[in-house]
């Protein structure tokens, strides 16, 4: 294939924005947690030095006693949940398996059965012991306790026909208040209804609303935590609008209009709270902790919900924990599809390239293949079909150019310095032989929203989540093919991904056969300017899935055997030129574009040779 300077400039202009974006993504997120863990360390040496030396057992009881009373007190007209002892209850369907607890009547844990964790446990997605959901009430006249810290009575679990499972905690209070929570469980269902029933409502909280405080970790379950992070995100609806903001370093996010639900998201999974009256107002913010930890994340939510002016009243909410699976989510008809992340920012453009031709073909091919990289493999042959008339158009506008070299190289010689009227003439020449000089730009300017919704596809498809192919053990993440003692910077890491050497080493071959088809262009920078394309490949993709590299491989490895059928065996150079003449002889009827290009390079000539003729008098 003849490689012109338009393809090359094509090409360099989309390595550029692949390196800047990724070096400018990553530099961000290091400062800033660089910066993060700094603050943390200096507080951290200012309490250890103001901490003051007592004895820890006799303050450890006065602390208790404290405590003790302080709850008492707070328990009001509900002093019977003051106290108590912690009884957890199970429930479980085919995909979820949830502990709750009766201190706080909530979710304690929960693991998801069909999904493993980095170190093949089964995923948890709550079950430490920051994880909490609770509301404030008004216990007394002057009191007020969080739920989370009130014992209710033992659960009552009812299994009816249909294979839902509810389990039911009730909180009675000295004065005939109560409080009822009721969780339902479906089966095959990763949603978990959740009814907040308050009889004296009008008592139980001040102004007709509540505020709910959910405090959630989300828990490394990815082999990279730092990787894991990047994808990570605060999701929600407002005002019946998906949005989202990433989280890799922490972000806050206040609400003034209704929302639907909010979300913290993994790369894989998620955690939702949904309210089906939608919270009136409300913030959510998430912090991270420093890289050695297992924590992708702590987010806290303050979501507060308006209730009607009545004594008695119901509020009905939601939990989901389960994974990032486009079909699942969408099936609740609450947006929460937009979760995947299939293309955001400003490409969010290439999610409809994943949702209306990716994921269908993906799916159709993964409908009767098991094995994952066979069906990325057919993915990469269908892609470069449907491309395939912008592929020969390519080649094609590259074998005119090559016919007409040695014109251009006469006309280079001809006006010397004279760039403008080089130029000038060199359109002409296009225009009079039918050739259009940008042809050879098209599939490198296709290959932006290909690349962009194949990274957003491969780093959100769940089913690609564990799977193996050939030395990759997991197609989601990169594969090691060696270790280094140390970490390369501009994003490469600490290791080298084999799938990225035969991408980058199938992208060096195809520049190489390029420029063996081009003729010396006598520029340096020009000739070897083809080459540091795949070099900066080696960068962005080493952490990148190894499902995108080999996609990539497999892709390139079809553009070489295409570009030697299609240049030796289908394209005719003599017709070419015999064509190119016939092109000549016809009338010519210039566009709008082309007169006024013309004339503004005439314009550009008179005052350049109006320049060098006062150039030449002084």
């Amino acid at each position: 294939m003849q490689t012109d300077k338009n393809t090359v400039i094509g090409f360099v202009l989309i390595g550029i924005l692949f390196i800047g974006y990724f070096w400018f993504t990553n530099k961000q997120q290091q400062v800033l947690l660089q910066e993060k863990t700094r603050q943390e360390d200096s507080i951290a040496r200012v309490k250890a030095v103001a901490a003051p030396v007592v004895d820890t057992a006799i303050a450890k009881l006065d602390s208790m006693r404290r405590d003790s009373a302080n709850k008492l007190q707070a328990a009001g007209n509900f002093q019977n949940a003051a106290t108590g002892i912690e009884q957890l209850t199970v429930i479980e369907n085919e995909l979820i398996k949830i502990t709750f607890s009766n201190k706080g009547a909530q979710p304690k844990s929960v693991e998801l059965k069909k999904y493993k964790s980095y170190d093949s446990t089964n995923v948890i997605l709550a079950g430490s012991a920051s994880d909490n959901i609770s509301y404030n009430i008004n216990t007394a006249a002057n009191s007020s306790a969080p739920t989370s810290s009130l014992f209710f009575n033992a659960a009552v679990v009812t299994k009816e026909a249909g294979g839902r499972q509810v389990i039911t905690y009730n909180l009675p209070a000295a004065d005939g208040q109560s409080i009822s929570h009721q969780f339902v469980v479906k089966p095959n269902d990763y949603m978990v209804d959740w009814n907040i029933g308050l009889n004296g409502a009008d008592r139980l909280v001040s102004g007709n609303s509540m505020t709910f405080n959910w405090q959630v970790q989300a828990h490394k379950q990815q082999s990279d935590i730092t990787y894991e992070r990047t994808q990570s995100r605060l999701c929600y609806v407002e005002d019946n609008s998906y949005d989202f903001t990433n989280a890799a370093t922490g972000a806050t996010e206040a609400f003034e209009k209704p929302v639907n639900w909010v979300s913290v998201k993994q790369q894989f999974f998620n955690s939702t709270l949904i309210s089906k009256n939608n919270f009136s107002s409300g913030e959510i913010s998430i912090t991270v902790p420093e890289d050695t930890s297992r924590i992708v994340g702590k987010a806290v939510a303050n979501m507060k919900i308006q209730l009607p002016a009545a004594a008695n009243t119901t509020v009905p909410l939601a939990l989901y924990y389960g994974p990032n699976e486009f079909d699942v989510l969408k099936k609740y008809n609450l947006k929460m599809e937009s979760i995947v992340d299939l293309g955001s920012g400003i490409f969010s453009f290439v999610k409809y390239i994943n949702r209306y031709i990716i994921m269908p073909v993906f799916n159709f091919f993964a409908g009767f293949i098991s094995n994952y990289g066979w069906v990325i493999a057919l993915l990469t042959i269908f892609i470069r079909l449907v491309t395939s008339p912008l592929t020969y158009t390519s080649y094609l506008s590259g074998a005119k150019m090559k016919v007409l070299r040695p014109e251009l190289d006469t006309l280079k010689k001809k006006f010397g310095d004279d760039q403008q009227g080089f130029a000038m003439q060199q359109m002409k020449l296009f225009r009079e032989a039918g050739v259009n000089p940008l042809g050879g730009c098209i599939p490198a300017l296709l290959q932006i929203p290909i690349f962009f919704a194949l990274y957003s596809f491969f780093n959100s498809e769940i089913a690609l989540r564990g799977k193996s192919f050939l030395w990759a053990k997991d197609l989601s993440s990169y594969d090691v093919f060696a270790h280094l003692p140390f970490s390369i910077p501009f994003g490469f890491g600490d290791h080298i991904s084999l799938f990225t050497l035969t991408a980058v080493i199938t992208s060096f071959l195809i520049s190489i056969y390029n420029m063996s088809m081009t003729p010396d262009q006598g520029n340096p920078v020009m000739k070897y300017m083809p080459y540091f394309f795949p070099f900066i490949l080696l960068f962005i993709f080493n952490r990148l899935p190894s499902a995108l590299t080999w996609y990539y491989t497999v892709s390139n490895v079809i553009t070489l055997i295409l570009q030697f059928i299609i240049q030796n065996y289908i394209i005719n150079h003599d017709k070419i030129l015999a064509k190119i003449e016939e092109t000549r002889k016809k009338p010519k009827t210039k566009s709008k574009w082309q007169l006024r290009y013309d004339q503004m390079m005439d314009s550009q000539k008179k005052v350049q040779d109006l320049k060098q003729r006062t150039g030449n008098k002084k």
